[in-house]
């Protein structure tokens, strides 16, 4: 079985005292993710998520310092759900994962939560970055695993580097990650056209026109 990434907060360095409990951790970035849906982000106080989580608010501070680093990792947590498991070609895999993505914008907690931190982002350069650390990069694993999945079927040939690295991976790494994700997020979310399999095909044989173009 595949081993999911770490939590947003493991590894932080933490102030002495009890352990820190992980059922507290998921209780309060659910808490976070439905205030988001109820009040927005003005709304959104870290004294109300301590409350609908049932912890004290010097609990919540030990995890998080403000709002804009518990709502990043609320958000996530949530993206950290997405999988790759092997369909047998890049074209399955890559149709698989859209699917996935878009089946997670659709759920109020995740579309709230990542429209609020995105439009928050525009005014908070921080935040923007912190945004970029804990989801973009995070995720391109999806675009690594599949790329080299393809490679080892003989579908796809060394990715060219034809600029910085991110995440471990080309610039075309790079730029496929950016191609889906904005595909599929205005799609979803812009547009509030659905995702659906005849928009997934079609999306998919682009991609991959491209990606060959690419290699080639």
């Amino acid at each position: 079985m595949r081993r999911h990434p770490p939590c947003p907060t493991a590894g932080r360095p933490g102030r002495p005292g009890r352990p820190r409990s992980a059922a507290a951790d998921t209780a309060i970035l659910q808490a976070t993710r439905a205030a988001l849906v109820e009040l927005g982000w003005s709304g959104l106080s870290m004294s109300d998520v301590a409350a609908r989580a049932g912890v004290a608010k010097t609990t919540l501070y030990r995890r998080w310092p403000g709002k804009n680093e518990l709502v990043v990792d609320a958000v996530a947590v949530l993206f950290d759900e997405l999988e790759l498991p092997d369909r047998g070609s890049l074209a399955a895999d890559v149709e698989g994962v859209v699917r996935q993505f878009a089946a997670l914008l659709e759920r109020p907690e995740a579309k709230t939560a990542l429209m609020a931190v995105v439009a928050e982002s525009t005014r908070d350069e921080p935040l923007r970055a912190r945004i970029g650390a804990s989801i973009v990069e995070r995720q391109k694993r999806l675009v690594l695993e599949g790329r080299a999945r393809a490679q080892a079927r003989g579908e796809l040939p060394a990715a060219p580097e034809s600029g910085p690295p991110g995440a471990g991976g080309s610039a075309v790494d790079d730029l496929v990650f950016d191609v889906i994700a904005g595909a599929v997020v205005h799609r979803a979310l812009v547009s509030g056209r659905p995702v659906d399999d005849e928009w997934v095909r079609r999306f998919t044989a682009l991609l991959l026109g491209g990606l060959g173009a690419a290699g080639g």
